[in-house]
């Protein structure tokens, strides 16, 4: 059950922070502390970082599913 909940969270939160600590080797719970954690401390600064890598990451994610081969055009 918690395990299915984390996962629907990851979907419905864009999985920036998994990427990046697949990407940097960190623990996804930490890279979410530091996110909220920072958030306070800068008045929300991180929050547009986290909101242009979530668009940038659904964009490649798009662009993945989207291109087809040249060879089959």
């Amino acid at each position: 059950m918690i395990g299915q909940l984390k996962a629907y969270v990851e979907r419905q939160a864009f999985g920036v922070c998994t990427w990046l600590g697949e990407a940097m080797g960190l623990s996804t719970s930490s890279i979410r502390l530091y996110f909220i954690y920072t958030s306070f401390l800068t008045i929300g600064s991180p929050i547009i970082i986290y909101l242009v890598l979530a668009f940038w990451l659904n964009i490649r994610q798009h662009h993945r599913k989207n291109v087809s081969p040249f060879w089959d055009r």
